[in-house]
């Protein structure tokens, strides 16, 4: 019997997504990288042990999460196959976000493969070698990043490509998605810069280019061989359906290549997600550096279920401004982390979203 799909239900004790950041060491300088990832490894990176514990730890959620073992690059853990055969040991779907370095040959997948890994996070940030590379900071990433798409579909592996969406590259939103339709993807995530760690540094887009953004996305959710979703930009659920349309609609990413079910309306920093950083710093998101507790001194899950700043990221009536007022409040919410980027409050109004509400105006520069 299979279990029943993750509900909103379960954002109140279990997250549907538990991001663990095995290392900052990463040899690429990428432009707009949150950790601010550097060529080794922290002297306080949670050690072998450690870092079984805390996926032990993680495996005793109501409902396990899945987990994603990111970094800097987790290919530059020595470890890392370890930590993958034990965590599906404990029966938790794992996914694997591996640099676009010689790190990731073929071969390196098929062992991240048999050790249990189900989807590969494989960034492509531009329709081309130029806007890409410039991103990733070296030539060749551009190619490197199609040859690894080519390697996983020869290996049958699950993957959703990861797309940052700034300034640079907001042209090229419908050549992006017509490249990605030839590599048998299950999922394209889109996400929309937030200013913290190297992308302080990008230029965000306009909240009506976001607008425009959507209206791109969504067009191609509809047409696309794989699912699309935002991240860090829930109000594109708002969107969908002021369209009519049902934001998780198009091809589900779930089945025996994607091994994935899409998460409910809703879903958001603290609230679904939990971030656990190479030293075991407990945040709410990658992207939302409110420290809530350290493990192994303290439990992810008594942290995730009882730290007041989770529990007020759960609850949408404690959202300020137009974002507390929205009727989109219970399934978009904003992002947390770009309100606290810009405002240093978490419960601010989501600053790039033009949507005022049903009898306002749309605010110019919102």
């Amino acid at each position: 019997m299979h279990e029943a799909p993750y509900s909103r239900a379960d954002f109140d004790h279990s997250p549907l997504m538990f991001y663990y950041e095995v290392t900052r060491a990463c040899d690429l300088v990428c432009l707009h990288c949150r950790a601010e990832a550097m060529t080794c490894a922290a002297p306080n990176e949670l050690k072998h042990a450690q870092a079984l514990a805390l996926i032990d730890q993680l495996a005793t959620f109501p409902r396990k999460p899945n987990l994603v073992l990111t970094g800097g690059d987790p290919l530059k853990r020595a470890d890392i196959y370890e930590l993958i055969a034990h965590a599906a040991g404990k029966g938790v779907s794992v996914a694997l976000t591996p640099s676009a370095t010689p790190l990731a040959t073929a071969d390196a997948f098929r062992k991240a493969r048999d050790s249990g890994v189900r989807r590969l996070g494989i960034s492509l940030d531009g329709a081309n070698a130029a806007t890409h590379d410039s991103f990733r900071g070296w030539d060749g990433s551009f190619a490197k990043t199609l040859q690894m798409l080519n390697d996983a579909r020869a290996l049958e592996m699950g993957v959703q490509v990861n797309t940052s969406i700034t300034r640079r590259n907001f042209d090229q939103i419908d050549a992006m998605a017509e490249l990605l339709s030839g590599y048998g993807i299950s999922m394209w995530s889109v996400f929309f810069l937030i200013p913290v760690g190297r992308g302080i540094g990008q230029e965000r887009i306009s909240p009506e280019e976001y607008e425009v953004a959507f209206e791109r996305l969504w067009r191609h959710a509809r047409q696309k061989p794989f699912a699309i979703k935002t991240t860090e930009a829930p109000h594109y659920r708002r969107y969908v359906m002021q369209q009519g349309g049902n934001p998780l609609a198009g091809r589900d990413a779930s089945g025996p290549r994607g091994h994935h079910s899409r998460a409910p309306l809703g879903v958001g920093d603290g609230k679904g997600i939990m971030f656990v950083s190479n030293a075991g710093e407990i945040y709410p998101a990658g992207f939302l550096p409110l420290l809530c507790g350290r493990f192994p001194t303290d439990s992810v899950v008594d942290v995730y279920q009882q730290h007041p700043t989770f529990r007020s990221l759960r609850d949408p009536n404690q959202l300020k401004g137009k974002c507390g007022k929205c009727e989109y409040r219970q399934v978009c919410g904003g992002s947390r982390s770009r309100a606290y980027a810009v405002t240093g409050d978490p419960l601010a109004a989501e600053p790039d979203c033009v949507y005022q509400g049903p009898v306002g105006a749309a605010l110019v520069g919102a």
